[in-house]
């Protein structure tokens, strides 16, 4: 099942404020290759919000055409309907395997404007969706009943819940309260990495991960642990890193750390993300590169 274990979410990266196709071909080749369940391009690590419609639909075709036989996730999130519908059409004619759509705004969106968008969109896919639930990012809050009612409707295949709380038994309850709304085929997947290992020991069927994006093995050797029952060890590997989780919460979450990571492994070039955004400079960079040289991710 696609919308299950690790989907990692790669870097849509620049050179030049322009699309650095050798690049972004190396990350997705490297996920490939590193064995990952699925491939989600044009989330939010992939700066879906900073590009064009032309520069999505290239990206998308590399990310299909580059992946072997690892399923692409293609993000089609957008302010309107209108173009949201058009992403949709070129995912799809791209071969990617599901889309991913979040409720992006400027006006805050009411309930019955988001459900009408899932309805709207669903209505014209023939491939799996997943609903991405980022208030971070949409300042949008779904509830419960929001989420069972759009879990209903065609194509509707995985719901990406923005975290969990820590507490394991706090979280099982989460997990539970969810799935108890939504019908059975739907999967429950976890994002935040920080909140990744505590969620699938909750019984998310996937981690959508901004570190396996950078760090496949990495991730997987935390998926396969709670997958495998092994709860404790899933904890201890995310313990660990969790210097590289702080980082997040000191740069206003992942992806500026996830693109410093990559510019010094020199998976990308310098700088990469899309402007006005900037990686990690100064002593926060060297940080940065200290820890890459302790914990050994890969």
């Amino acid at each position: 099942m696609m919308f299950t274990g690790l989907s990692a979410f790669p870097l849509t990266p620049l050179k030049q404020e322009v699309i650095d196709e050798a690049a972004f071909i190396r990350l997705v080749e490297r996920l490939a290759t590193a064995g990952v369940d699925s491939i989600g391009v044009l989330g939010s690590t992939g700066n879906y919000a900073y590009l064009s419609r032309a520069e999505r639909a290239r990206v998308g075709r590399l990310g299909v055409a580059h992946a072997g036989s690892v399923p692409v996730i293609i993000g089609i999130s957008a302010l309107r309907t209108r173009d949201v519908l058009a992403l949709a059409e070129d995912a799809q004619a791209a071969g990617a395997q599901g889309v991913l759509l979040a409720p992006m705004s400027y006006q805050a969106l009411s309930e019955a404007e988001v459900y009408e968008l899932y309805e709207a969109v669903s209505a014209h896919l023939s491939v799996p969706l997943c609903v991405y639930d980022n208030p971070g990012t949409t300042r949008f809050h779904f509830t419960d009943e929001l989420h069972g009612r759009i879990a209903e409707l065609p194509h509707v295949a995985s719901i990406k819940i923005p975290g969990v709380p820590t507490e394991p038994d706090a979280a099982r309850e989460r997990v539970e309260a969810l799935k108890a709304v939504i019908p059975p085929h739907v999967t429950v997947g976890v994002s935040g990495d920080p909140m990744a290992a505590t969620g699938l020991n909750a019984g998310c069927e996937a981690w959508y991960s901004v570190l396996g994006g950078v760090f496949p093995e990495t991730a997987l050797a935390i998926t396969r642990a709670a997958q495998a029952g092994e709860a404790r060890e899933a904890q201890r590997l995310s313990e660990r890193l969790q210097p590289l989780w702080d980082l997040y919460s000191q740069h206003r979450g992942s992806l500026r750390v996830a693109a410093s990571a990559a510019e010094l492994l020199g998976l990308v070039d310098a700088p990469t993300l899309p402007r006005p955004l900037k990686g990690l400079e100064g002593k926060d960079r060297r940080k940065l590169a200290r820890l890459l040289d302790v914990l050994t991710l890969s």
